[in-house]
């Protein structure tokens, strides 16, 4: 595992229950929680990570996963429903993505 970045601790304070959202899904928790993602890693390869709507789309190079912000699947806590939403985009990109308290690591 390659450490991708460190998680922003700000983005907390965008969580709707401090942070007026009317999404219902957080979505400047969300934005605030992945600028971070858009990052290189060794041998000059590009990891972004974009939100449409309800879509996240995470790119590591070549290989491209979406997932989605499922609220009645999955949770209604926008982070849970983002932590899901990242590994079914990491999955459908063919990569492992490993969240922790402090940073986010990935084995392309």
């Amino acid at each position: 595992m390659i450490k991708l970045c460190d998680i922003n601790q700000a983005a907390r304070e965008k969580l709707p229950s401090v942070f007026r959202d009317k999404s219902g899904i957080g979505v400047h928790y969300v934005d605030a929680f992945i600028a971070p993602m858009n990052a290189s890693l060794p041998e000059n390869v590009r990891v972004s990570c974009k939100r449409k709507g309800l879509r996240l789309t995470l790119r590591v190079g070549a290989k491209k996963g979406d997932g989605l912000m499922r609220r009645l699947e999955v949770s209604a806590d926008p982070v849970v429903m983002l932590k899901a939403a990242l590994q079914e985009a990491a999955k459908a990109a063919g990569v492992q993505l490993e969240i922790t308290d402090h940073e986010i690591l990935i084995a392309p």
